[in-house]
């Protein structure tokens, strides 16, 4: 397929639950904050449905499963939190079957490749190295790249910019990914194996998909 036929210049994506399952090493920092705090420990499947807003709201959500919760706390527990995530980053993080294939079949489209996540930049770049995918996106922008995050449209807007601008669409998995794109005038493809802490019909995404193999397809008819 020549680069002139694909309807999209740029694909952003959001990266935890979306590129990437990062539930265990999640799991593991928090309940490494919260036993350093004297709170009972989480189950993965628990803590999936809170990622999405960034490391410090999920450690809130954390802190508020297992009892009382306040700002000091909240300050007390993020750098064991952090410390903890960023040293174990991608001990058992995985790209989602099928990430690299529809990566590279959209590179190859000369598609620019970008992500927008709540995660914070810094940690959301360590993240994408450790997963050897040192250069593979035009732009990376986290949670505290500008003064918003999302659901806030400019996020995305800035890394789509960054990207070099064009046509463009978001892909995520969560009600905050379908926010965004929705208040940035963009399509949204929602993945249905993600993070959400709602049936996937419910995110009012442009179009669902079960695979990363149906990307490239959904986004060709998508555009069309």
């Amino acid at each position: 397929m020549h680069t002139s036929r694909f309807p999209f210049a740029i694909v952003a994506f959001d990266l935890d639950g979306t590129l990437v399952d990062t539930a265990p090493d999640l799991t593991a920092a928090l309940n490494h904050a919260l036993g350093q705090l004297d709170r009972p420990p989480m189950a993965p499947e628990s803590v999936r449905h809170m990622v999405g807003h960034g490391a410090r709201a999920l450690l809130r959500q954390g802190l508020e499963a297992t009892g009382a919760c306040d700002e000091m706390l909240i300050d007390r527990g993020f750098p064991l939190f952090l410390d903890h995530y960023t040293a174990h980053i991608a001990d058992h993080s995985r790209a989602f079957p099928g990430v690299d294939t529809a990566l590279d079949a959209l590179t190859a489209r000369g598609v620019q490749l970008a992500i927008c996540t709540n995660k914070l930049e810094s940690v959301a770049i360590a993240l994408v190295d450790a997963l050897g995918w040192h250069g593979r996106f035009a732009a990376i922008v986290g949670g505290d790249t500008l003064p918003v995050r999302k659901p806030d449209p400019a996020p995305l807007l800035e890394a789509i910019a960054r990207a070099g601008g064009g046509t463009a669409v978001f892909v995520g998995d969560s009600i905050t990914d379908t926010d965004t794109a929705r208040a940035a005038a963009l399509p949204c493809i929602a993945v249905t194996f993600g993070f959400r802490d709602r049936p996937a019909d419910d995110l009012g995404a442009s179009a669902l998909i079960d695979h990363f193999d149906q990307l490239v397809p959904t986004l060709a008819q998508l555009g069309a």
